[in-house]
């Protein structure tokens, strides 16, 4: 397999260094790039197509969350994955509703950084509870019923509904005794009937449409 090629976005040049050392140790990831605030995160992505972009939240000139949202709309593909020192949901929730994969707090240790970028390449991150309650407390009038309205099928329906539960692959292949890649397949296909990026917006789509029991 190819490794995953790399965009580094960080103001700070430490913090760009430090990930650097954590992700050449690894043979799966190749550092392609590294930029220091947003605008050079759109150039750098429209000259050198990475498969992941680790994006910092704060930075000058334009900050993460901008740069997140132009870069999917030209490069919906590309994943995204924000680089933060605080856990604040607000600025994360922002970010993911945006498009972004998910996020990693630059304070843990690094083998579990890895894991965690890793699972992020591979679309198999489930959505963490602080998400989901974010997402409730949006929707949180949604009761009506509208699969009639919905291009999926009965078996994508499924799936989606136990994504909007915070399932991971493997437990929504048990629970429907499918297999993960099977899981994978059908994750892929939701995604682009419904033109979504990522989990946090299959979730708010299943509650704003109704689709949740």
């Amino acid at each position: 397999m190819q490794p995953f090629r790399i965009l580094i976005v960080d103001d700070h040049a430490h913090a760009r260094e430090g990930i650097r050392e954590i992700l050449e140790e690894y043979e799966d990831f190749l550092i392609i790039g590294e930029g220091k605030n947003g605008e050079e995160a759109i150039k750098l992505t429209e000259e050198l197509m990475p498969d992941i972009i680790l994006m910092d939240i704060q930075m000058p000139v334009m900050n993460g969350l901008e740069a997140t949202k132009r870069i999917k709309l030209k490069f919906p593909y590309v994943k995204i994955v924000m680089i933060t020192v605080s856990d604040d949901i607000t600025d994360l929730f922002d970010a993911l509703k945006k498009g972004a994969q998910g996020y990693l707090l630059k304070n843990i240790q690094s083998e579990a950084w890895v894991d965690h970028l890793r699972a992020f390449a591979l679309d198999e991150v489930p959505m963490s509870k602080e998400i989901a309650f974010q997402i409730l407390k949006e929707f949180p009038q949604s009761k009506t019923i509208a699969k009639e309205k919905t291009p999926l099928s009965t078996r994508e329906l499924e799936v989606l509904q136990l994504v909007a539960k915070g399932l991971s692959n493997r437990e929504i292949s048990e629970s429907l005794f499918i297999s993960e890649h099977t899981v994978k397949s059908h994750l892929k296909n939701i995604l682009s009937k419904l033109h979504l990026d990522n989990r946090v917006q299959l979730t708010s789509y299943a509650f704003q449409q109704g689709l949740m029991d």
